[in-house]
């Protein structure tokens, strides 16, 4: 009697496993900060190197991490509404009306309760859910362009801070609440954490649950996703929520880091830095994919740029060119007619070599 044996598929062939590591949405976002690094490291030799003194953990690469935690923060927020095909321009004004709000609330009262802390912390929250409601029932209700509806805000935002603040820089010194942005906590930036919090929330409820499935049903189709039963409109509205609820705790992390709100000044231009960082992160822009984790790499890569060229000694008006340029980049890259394009020139080439 024969047996039969199993079928087994023969292994991946090394041009294979190159095709799935490419494929991988990571990749290239790891790729281009890893260079980055490389490219810091190389100019200065003790950039990569980390040092333990006095409890905490000190180095370059650590200055970056935490410089960077409130646009990582942003990017979060910004990845939900950009997966819906929305768009979010009003995260700085944002970031400095919850900012100042948390000033207004500690106030002249400097003493170290914790009453305050948790006061300030509360009334900036609080602002910046109103913020996301107001921008979310405008597009998902009224029906508003999302850029139109968020510039609203963008531009009044700033205004309304300023009223609060009486147009000063309130100055905040008060230890509890510069823990926040300058504290430490098992020798590493509190900041670090507060970004850890908030992406491992975010991806377990858009992992563990069927919210995941639906932000990628609306960004696809919308029309579809309604029909099937998806409750658009409130997904809608909750991801503007959230994008404005990830502005107000990174507007906590910057006013606490420099002890000051400054109305007028904090998170300006936020908005174009946290969009190119979803964007880098392999977010389509169009709706329907997105990569939280490649928004935080986004954000490093971002960071790590602006102080490659803070450290090589450019003017810093080049690194709004240089942000442009990375702009036009991944539009290019993100274009299905651009693609089109290349492959045609790349299949005319083959052709002509082969004749």
């Amino acid at each position: 009697m024969e047996t039969t044996r199993p079928h087994t598929s023969p292994p991946p062939s090394r041009w294979e496993r190159v095709r799935a590591w490419l494929a991988w949405p990571l990749f290239w976002p790891l790729l281009t900060l890893a260079l980055l690094l490389l490219g810091n490291g190389l100019l200065n030799p003790g950039f990569l190197s980390l040092q333990w003194r006095d409890g905490h953990l000190y180095g370059n690469l650590v200055d970056i991490a935490n410089r960077a935690a409130p646009l990582a923060l942003v990017s979060l927020g910004m990845t939900l509404v950009i997966a819906i095909r929305g768009l979010d321009i009003s995260v700085g004004a944002v970031l400095a009306i919850s900012a100042t709000a948390a000033a207004w609330t500690i106030g002249p009262q400097q003493g170290d309760g914790l009453v305050p802390l948790f006061l300030a912390i509360a009334a900036a929250l609080a602002i910046g859910a109103l913020c996301g409601l107001w921008n979310g029932v405008l597009v998902a209700t009224v029906g508003m362009q999302p850029i139109v509806a968020t510039l609203i805000l963008m531009v009044a935002g700033r205004g309304i801070a300023q009223l609060l603040s009486g147009g000063q820089v309130l100055t905040i010194y008060y230890p509890p609440y510069a823990f926040l942005g300058k504290g430490f906590l098992l020798g590493v930036p509190f900041s670090l954490f507060v970004v850890a919090c908030a992406f491992v929330s975010l991806q377990g409820l858009l992992r563990r649950t069927a919210l995941g499935l639906f932000v990628r049903s609306i960004g696809h189709n919308p029309l579809a996703a309604h029909v099937a039963g998806v409750r658009a409109r409130a997904i809608t509205i909750a991801a503007y929520v959230t994008c404005a609820l990830t502005a107000s705790v990174a507007g906590l992390l910057v006013s606490s880091n420099v002890s000051s709100a400054d109305a007028n000044n904090a998170g300006l231009l936020l908005e174009l830095d946290a969009i190119l960082a979803v964007a880098l992160g392999g977010t389509a822009l169009g709706g329907g994919r997105f990569h939280l984790a490649g928004s935080l790499v986004g954000a490093l890569i971002i960071q790590t740029l602006t102080t490659t060229i803070y450290a090589v000694g450019v003017p810093p008006q080049v690194n709004m060119v240089v942000k442009a340029l990375l702009v036009f980049a991944v539009m290019l890259l993100q274009s299905p007619e651009f693609r089109a394009w290349v492959r045609t020139l790349t299949a005319f080439h083959g052709r002509e070599r082969q004749s």
